[in-house]
């Protein structure tokens, strides 16, 4: 299930892979599809290629960017063409009065573009990314637009943000950072605040963790995800 691979190489190889694939449009996955049938044509931006960990950023969703009011369900009519059931479902409360859906949905086609093309590249770094929160609404695209990587959904659930878990948000098992920065830093602290474990990466290489079940605190700066490994789940 896991692929060993270095930092620096896995985004070596994703840049590749979306360099390559950045301009076959947004045929989405699936349902995601637009532009055939009649329906509005929104053809996704070449998609951008993945940053070293130190260097990434969250591109804010048209949810939380704006304050205008939402046009209700029942407007929600594209300037052209026509929209399939998931479209209209996942464009629910997203599209801002006066705005044509099809730009909205094209937000949606390209995260689904981008897991699709970074499952190509490497599975860990799709699922880092839903994980760190590099790719912002993919719960509501997967859902709607590409169901196919739900898997990479359900992954990431159980994997670890940069920062500090405790009490049930600690889940005893094996984990591994995939790529983490030259600053990776983590500790584990039992009850009291003991020191169970620390560790880092100072070389930027992969780290594995094991979180027992006297941890009641998991805390990592730098180390940009988490992901669980096994059965641990």
């Amino acid at each position: 299930m896991r692929y060993p691979f270095l930092a620096s190489a896995a985004v070596a190889l994703a840049t590749a892979v979306l360099a390559a694939c950045g301009s076959s449009g947004g045929s989405g996955d699936g349902g995601g599809e637009a532009g055939a049938g009649g329906k509005p044509s929104v053809a996704a931006s070449p998609t951008p290629s993945v940053a070293p960990p130190a260097a990434r950023t969250t591109t804010p969703s048209p949810r939380k960017s704006t304050g205008t009011p939402k046009a209700p369900a029942g407007d929600i009519t594209p300037a052209t063409g026509s929209l399939t059931k998931k479209q209209k479902e996942y464009l629910t409360d997203r599209v801002p009065e006066g705005m044509d859906p099809a730009a909205v949905l094209q937000t949606g086609q390209e995260t689904c573009d981008r897991l699709r093309y970074l499952v190509k590249a490497d599975r860990d770094i799709a699922v880092g990314a839903i994980v760190s929160g590099e790719i912002t609404d993919a719960k509501p695209a997967v859902a709607h637009l590409c169901p196919r990587h739900q898997d990479l959904l359900d992954e990431a659930a159980l994997g670890y943000a940069d920062g500090t878990h405790k009490g049930a948000k600690i889940r005893p098992g094996r984990y591994t950072a995939p790529s983490p920065t030259k600053a990776c830093n983590w500790q584990l602290t039992g009850a009291g605040g003991k020191e169970l474990d620390s560790g880092s990466s100072a070389d930027g290489k992969r780290v594995e963790v094991t979180v027992p079940e006297s941890a009641r605190a998991f805390t990592s700066t730098g180390c940009y995800a988490w992901l669980p490994q096994g059965d641990n789940g």
